[in-house]
């Protein structure tokens, strides 16, 4: 077996006395076998337990930009060398850009490195960027900034787009030059050779009872082996967290640091949408002491359709904040809400970014494979930009992975990519990041964000090449202050026009999950969110997760309350396990890789 499932066992024996406290207060939540392990479990001692194997070249791990673009890169360097090279993507979402969520401005270098012609072969780059804007917003007004050329914000040359229509097409280009992609198959665990290396991964068993019982149409997952695996993930991708965690991949690099992004989907009226123009602005509805802002993008398509979003650092030490109700609340900012009056609302989405940029860059590379993209942290904060940089990533991942595996040398029974760290640290990647590396950190100061805002103008002014690197400090989960040292934040009811609340939104994630599963947001201990984080930091999670997965409810005695977890409304924006104050919340992969079907937003 898998060596997370020997852990698992140990880590629930030393739970053992907690599992004779369950009561109304603290219900058994937590049946995934993650934690709960299916050896000692009577239920299911006669299951087959067999898992059939399969085995490819390089195996790719998410489905996103940076993964198709190292397929597509692998057999292009095949095909050049005339080699048979087998590369198989595992995608959990049920299609191809299905889980995809972005704002997303697009920088195509990398595109046009990877497929020149790509406007001719139909890529989805309908609305090149005409106009910027900036500004500060204070409760009434907006302070406009000028957007100059070399500054993050000018997007002169960049295209707004959808991004999961952008890697469906990829999905395309990729299949037709032989990739085996399989969506709706969502990689679960890491599987190793006796030697430490990495030999591929299984994807997750189905039929599975919400009670953590065998079901009659229980399936085990597929084993997939790999000489190299490539794990593109995404942010704060499961697996990736477990390979950084073994590997120790951050003994160098500081933590990362992240922030949640919100989005819809507008269709406006005619007259208030000009294809093409990209709006940011930070400052109000937060505080200068929480850092975030939003976009507002202009797409040109067959009808008037803006993307408006909004950003809140998870750094944020409030408990009382509500990145979701912070975002119906910019709506209605004076320089925006006009867009949204007579339009209408059509799709919801939200995701965790990555914000620790440079210096949060982990090793790269393990025995049997690398990370890249958003599994490696690589964003450009100030400039709210990673496609490029995932996609330029995977191809220089697929070259020395493809490298590896055609040299006569092997130090371990899988291949490790060891020329791709050197080979991303003379990309444009390594030089862009290490610009702005200051820019984040910059915030945190006496002067919050107007202290940011003057540190990061001389920070760009000078190129980023000041002699000193500032650090991020402690993780996002520890930032948050008792409950007794904040004050409550009154937000305003939503008008149901402009401001919508949380459950009408989650309707438009389309997200879907099997009703009779076992919770896919894990609780290494089920006492802890009411004992800890209720009593402490009074919920939290109730208040940044952005699709009302957690619930503080009522006891029917009608003393006190106790957490109801509805995992259905997951939309996988790993925002619980990155801000969980007790770190007690572990996602995983969901039964058939279900969550939220974006379909191109």
């Amino acid at each position: 077996m898998a060596l997370n499932l020997f852990t698992s066992i140990k880590f629930a024996k030393s739970l053992k006395p907690l599992a004779r406290c369950y009561s109304e207060q603290f219900p058994k939540i937590t049946t995934h076998y993650t934690v709960v392990p299916r050896e000692n479990d009577p239920r299911w001692k006669d299951v087959n337990m067999e898992r059939f194997g399969d085995e490819t070249d390089i195996l790719i791990i998410g489905g996103g930009p940076a993964g198709m673009s190292a397929a597509i890169r692998a057999k292009q360097l095949a095909e050049k060398d005339g080699k048979e090279l087998r590369v198989c993507v595992v995608e959990k979402a049920s299609q191809v850009g299905g889980h995809i969520l972005s704002g997303a401005v697009i920088q195509p270098t990398a595109l046009d490195e990877l497929i020149p012609d790509w406007a001719e072969k139909g890529a989805p780059l309908k609305t090149p960027v005409k106009e910027d804007k900036f500004g500060i917003l204070t409760a009434t007004g907006r302070i406009p900034v000028p957007v100059l050329p070399g500054t993050p914000m000018y997007n002169h040359g960049n295209y707004i787009v959808r991004l999961g229509h952008v890697v469906q097409w990829l999905g395309e280009q990729a299949e037709a030059m032989g990739v085996e992609i399989y969506p709706g198959y969502a990689a679960s665990e890491i599987l190793y050779h006796p030697d430490g290396s990495v030999k591929g991964v299984a994807t997750n068993d189905v039929g599975i009872a919400k009670d953590g019982s065998p079901k009659d149409n229980f399936e085990r997952g597929m084993e997939l082996h790999a000489k190299c695996t490539i794990f593109a993930e995404g942010c704060h991708g499961h697996l990736s967290k477990q390979i950084i965690k073994k590997f120790d991949l951050r003994a160098n690099s500081e933590p990362q640091t992240y922030g949640i992004g919100l989005k819809e989907i507008w269709e406006i009226d005619p007259a208030k949408h000009s294809p093409g123009r990209v709006e940011h602005s930070i400052g109000w509805p937060l505080d200068k002491f929480t850092y975030g802002g939003s976009f507002l993008y202009h797409l040109n398509e067959d009808t008037p359709l803006v993307a408006v979003g909004f950003v809140v650092a998870l750094d944020y030490s409030n408990p009382y904040l509500s990145p979701f109700r912070e975002f119906q609340r910019f709506k209605h900012h004076p320089s925006v809400k006009h867009y949204f009056e007579g339009g209408t609302r059509i799709a919801y989405g939200a995701r965790a970014l990555n914000e620790g940029g440079f210096q949060s860059i982990p090793k790269l590379t393990f025995p049997g494979g690398c990370l890249v993209g958003c599994s490696a942290g690589f964003l450009n904060v100030p400039k709210i930009k990673g496609t490029h940089y995932a996609m330029k990533s995977g191809m220089l991942a697929a070259e020395s992975a493809y490298e590896a595996i055609n040299s006569e040398k092997q130090e371990t029974e899988s291949f490790e990519p060891k020329s791709y760290p050197d080979k991303v640290k003379n990309s444009f990647i390594w030089k862009d990041l290490k610009k702005v590396r200051n820019v984040r950190p910059s915030f945190h100061n006496p002067l919050g964000m107007y202290g940011g805002v003057m540190y990061s103008g001389f920070s760009i002014m000078v190129g980023g090449l000041e002699p000193w690197t500032f650090k991020h400090g402690d993780p996002d989960y520890k930032r948050l202050k008792p409950a007794k040292d904040c004050q409550p934040i009154d937000y305003p009811k939503p008008d149901g026009k402009i401001s919508f609340d949380l459950l009408s939104s989650v309707a438009l994630t389309g997200t879907n999950h099997e009703g009779d599963q076992p919770p896919h947001l894990t609780l290494k201990d089920d006492t802890v969110p009411v004992k800890q984080n209720l009593g402490i930091y009074d919920g939290p999670e109730g208040r940044f997760c952005p699709a009302g997965v957690y619930e503080f409810v009522p006891l029917e005695s009608g003393d006190g309350q106790r957490l109801q977890i509805n995992a259905q409304n997951c939309i996988h924006c790993k925002t619980c396990d990155i801000k969980d104050p007790s770190q007690n919340i572990n996602w995983v992969v969901p039964e058939g890789g279900g969550g939220p079907a974006y379909n191109g937003m």
